[in-house]
């Protein structure tokens, strides 16, 4: 453990040209983190970092801008609040199992859950509300779930991106090990998360941008051309293993939903800006 540790914080320090972030504490990680950005793309406005890939291309800015008028995730919202707002069988709803309802709360999430010690997304907290009213879980990466998680974002647009870290070291550990993920190379391309999207952010890769890796959890979920539908981030996640010829985690893996803590708090003070659509 201490020799893949240290190898993490040499990759850190390589990669954001900044002190180890392993050895910094998650405040100091997010300031690094979006420090590096703010140097390496000084014209681009922090806020603006949630249009991901559409910030180095003005034809792709303004193709997106046009699909964005009729926008092709708004059946998705749609879907997801009937099924929010649908009944079950013992008579409650989703709103009964989120604090102010589930409206206006996805800036805080993922949230780290004190009772099981464990990192809970906005998807696994639908899919506990579930079990605990009798009702089987959804897929975590499409479909109505994916739908749901499009309408409570939705109702979030524009709030600051606020996960908090708690002062516990189960806490801690999850967003270290969410660090590591992102870091840590894998697959028989040998990249990490970081090789995309920290390296060669804002670079073009096959005819794409590649996203900075700041802002990047702000527009999920997200409708793509590729998928035609709605997918979560933790589809996005499955997609970069597979890519990168690595075997994916099970979307509640602890893996992904690390990954999502570290990779969401990188983006605090970032507007929400989901659901939102990509190519």
């Amino acid at each position: 453990m201490q020799r893949t540790s240290a190898m993490i914080v040499a990759l850190a320090t390589l990669t954001l040209g900044t002190a180890p972030l392993a050895k910094a504490g998650p405040a100091a990680d997010l300031k690094a983190f979006q420090a590096y950005f703010q140097t390496r793309f000084p014209m681009l406005a922090l806020k603006n970092y949630v249009d991901g890939p559409y910030n180095f291309s003005a034809n792709d800015r303004a193709q997106w801008k046009q699909i964005l008028e009729f926008p092709p995730y708004s059946f998705a919202v749609d879907a997801g609040k009937t099924a929010f707002g649908t009944k079950f069988p013992d008579g409650a709803d989703y709103a009964s199992c989120f604090s102010q309802g589930g409206i206006g709360i996805a800036q805080d999430y993922p949230k780290f859950d004190e009772k099981t010690g464990k990192v809970v997304t906005i998807g696994i907290a639908i899919n506990e509300c579930r079990k605990r009213h009798g009702l089987k879980p959804l897929s975590l990466t499409k479909g109505e779930l994916a739908d749901i998680v499009a309408y409570m974002t939705s109702t979030s647009d524009g709030k600051l991106i606020h996960v908090v870290i708690p002062n516990d070291k189960r806490a801690i550990a999850a967003y270290e090990a969410g660090k590591e993920y992102f870091y840590s190379r894998r697959g028989q391309l040998n990249f990490s998360c970081a090789s995309c999207h920290v390296q060669a952010a804002g670079k073009r890769l096959r005819g794409q941008y590649l996203a900075p890796a700041l802002g990047i959890t702000a527009s999920f979920p997200v409708y793509r051309s590729k998928w035609g539908d709605v997918g979560t981030l933790v589809r996005r996640f499955i997609g970069c293993n597979r890519k990168v010829r690595s075997v994916p985690a099970k979307p509640d893996s602890a893996a992904y939903r690390d990954l999502a803590y570290f990779l969401t708090y990188m983006s605090n003070g970032l507007p929400i800006a989901g659901p939102g659509a990509r190519s």
